[in-house]
This record gives C-alpha cells, sequence and structure tokens, in this order.
C-alpha cells in the first residue's frame, strides 16, 4: 500500500508532511472512535493531544498563542474552515482495526460539536492552522472553486 500524508501547515504558512501512523504517535492514546461519535468505527485520536504533540515537535512554545482556526482540505476539493473553540472534543479517525482507513484516509476528522455536520470532513489531505482575529468564530464550508495553475498541474 503507498504512503499516505497529510500536510500539515504552520500559522506562518510552512508545510511538513505527516502519516496518520505518525499523527496517532504524537497524540500518544489511541481510542475506539464511538468515545465520541455513536456508531463510529475504528480508531481515533483527540485532535489537541494531537496538536499539544505536534507543537511540541515543532519546537513551538506551549505559551505561543492558539490559532484561531484550523482549516482542512480534502482530496475532492472540500474545505472547512473550523473555529478553534469547535475543536474542543474533535478526533482524527486514522484506522479500522489496526488497518488504514478502507475510504474516507487518509484521515477523517470529527467536530461532534461543531456548529454544523459539514465540519466532519473525510480525506482530509491538508490541514492549516490560521491565526486570523478579524474572523474569530468564522465558519465556513464547501468545494473549493478557485485553482491556482500549480494545483491544476499537481492534479493531472
Amino acid at each position: 500500500m503507498s504512503q499516505q500524508y497529510i500536510t500539515i501547515y504552520d500559522v506562518e504558512g510552512q508545510p511538513a508532511a505527516t502519516t496518520p501512523e505518525d499523527m496517532a504517535r504524537l497524540a500518544g492514546r489511541v481510542f475506539p472512535l464511538t468515545e465520541r461519535i455513536a456508531g463510529g468505527a475504528g480508531e481515533a485520536v483527540d485532535f489537541g493531544d494531537w496538536f499539544v504533540g505536534w507543537r511540541k515537535q515543532q519546537g513551538i512554545a506551549s505559551e505561543a498563542p492558539l490559532p484561531t482556526h484550523l482549516k482542512v482540505e480534502a482530496v475532492d476539493a472540500f474545505e472547512a474552515l473550523i473555529p478553534w473553540e469547535q475543536l474542543a472534543d474533535a478526533a482524527i479517525s486514522f484506522a479500522i482495526n489496526g488497518e488504514r482507513l478502507p475510504k474516507g484516509g487518509p484521515i477523517r476528522l470529527y467536530v461532534p460539536n461543531g456548529s454544523s455536520a459539514c465540519l466532519n470532513v473525510k480525506s482530509v489531505v491538508a490541514c492549516r492552522f490560521l491565526q486570523d482575529e478579524e474572523r474569530r468564530g468564522e465558519v465556513s464550508y464547501g468545494f473549493k472553486q478557485t485553482f491556482s495553475a500549480d494545483e491544476m498541474r499537481n492534479k493531472r
């Protein structure tokens, strides 16, 4: 099976690639998704635990300001902008019975206390941490409408 990567962008826009397995390792505790999502299948990690581990790995001080938003991008060009406050109970699903997600992977983000079910995003391939005080609390989701020339070339 080919390696699946998720690109994580810090608040400065600097990218780094990671795998679902690395995300689980950084989070520490793996739990059944049913702990957060009724009827959920597979293994998950707490988004907040993963974020703390990721910041440590990146050398970001624990007292550094938290992002105002998380923007997730899916393989099908679906995007969701999620206010940080709505991520308190978020979970990252990454495996079923110890194997990569058969569909909806490489990871799936669940936001059980989000303002819309559309904030639960499957096939996440990029996470962007944003610091935008002017848009604090703003939520958006939908399919990306504009693509750069580089993105179009990479889709071929």
